[in-house]
Order: structure tokens, then C-alpha cells, then sequence
């Protein structure tokens, strides 16, 4: 499978440790950036451009990191089609795969051990989408309005 990883500044150290651990799990990782740490990145053009390419690369998925995480998610989901879920740790990694089939997750770095950031992204890559009905229909409606935004009726 393939991964995109992007970060920031504050988000630097883990990206280039998951971009090694993700590889010897034989993972094809895709480093989207920054290549070098730099004090003074913003990070929107990182997440938007990992989540344009998780889009366009189907069954691919992506990763986002940052201080907190909660900007990663809010830029990389600005991009049609991403479903970028801030994940703080291995249960919400897994409820956005089986319940949302989130294609991207936002980990926020000065949040988490080494340890505890790269178990969240391995249980966001290693968990499937549970494929229930239910789950499936909401995904559709909000893709629904990604497309047309039109707002649905309320029930």
C-alpha cells in the first residue's frame, strides 16, 4: 500500500521516523514534505497537497502531522474526496477506518510518545473500512454535498 506523509515544522521528527518504520513494514511511502526542518513552515500546502494525491492514488492513504494535528485535518480536508480524521489515539484510528473510511489521519505530534503516534497510524493503516451499510450511506451523503453543495433536507 502506498502512504503520502506530510507534516510541519512541529510535525518534522515524526514524519521522517514513520517514513523509515512504515517502510521496513513495507509500506511505499511517499514523503510529500517538507523535505528539510524548517522553523517557519506553514503547513496547508503539505496537507493539501498529501491529500490531493491520497485522492488521486486510489487505495492509497495518507497521514498528516503537526503540533496539535487539528489544522493538518482541517487543510488536508479542504481537498474533494479526502476524509481526514484527527486521531488521538488506536480507537479513534480504527473508528475512522471502520466507521468513516477516512483516507487520510491527522496525528498531533507534541501530543504523543514516539511510541503511542506511531501505534495510531499503524492501527489507521492496518483497519478496513467495516463496509456496514449505515456507515456506507453517510459517507454518501457527504459526498453527496461535497459535490453539489447542496444541504440535504433535514428529517
Amino acid at each position: 500500500m502506498r502512504v503520502y506523509l506530510g507534516s510541519d515544522h512541529a510535525g518534522y521528527e515524526l514524519k521522517v521516523h514513520l517514513a523509515s518504520y512504515l517502510a521496513n513494514q513495507g509500506y511505499e511511502v511517499v514523503d510529500v514534505g517538507p523535505r528539510v526542518f524548517d522553523p517557519d513552515d506553514d503547513y496547508p500546502a503539505f496537507c493539501l497537497h498529501t491529500g490531493d494525491r491520497v485522492v488521486a492514488d486510489e487505495g492509497s492513504l495518507g497521514v498528516v502531522i503537526g503540533g496539535s494535528g487539528n489544522g493538518e485535518q482541517i487543510a488536508a480536508n479542504k481537498i474533494a474526496g479526502v476524509r481526514a480524521a484527527l486521531a488521538w489515539n488506536v480507537e479513534t484510528a480504527q473508528l475512522s477506518r471502520e466507521h468513516n473510511d477516512a483516507n487520510i489521519v491527522a496525528v498531533g505530534a507534541r501530543q504523543h510518545t514516539l511510541d503511542e503516534a506511531t501505534g495510531i497510524v499503524e492501527a489507521f493503516l492496518t483497519t478496513p473500512f467495516s463496509g456496514n451499510e449505515r456507515h456506507a450511506r453517510r459517507i454518501r451523503q457527504v459526498a453527496a454535498y461535497e459535490a453539489s453543495r447542496e444541504l440535504p433536507p433535514l428529517p
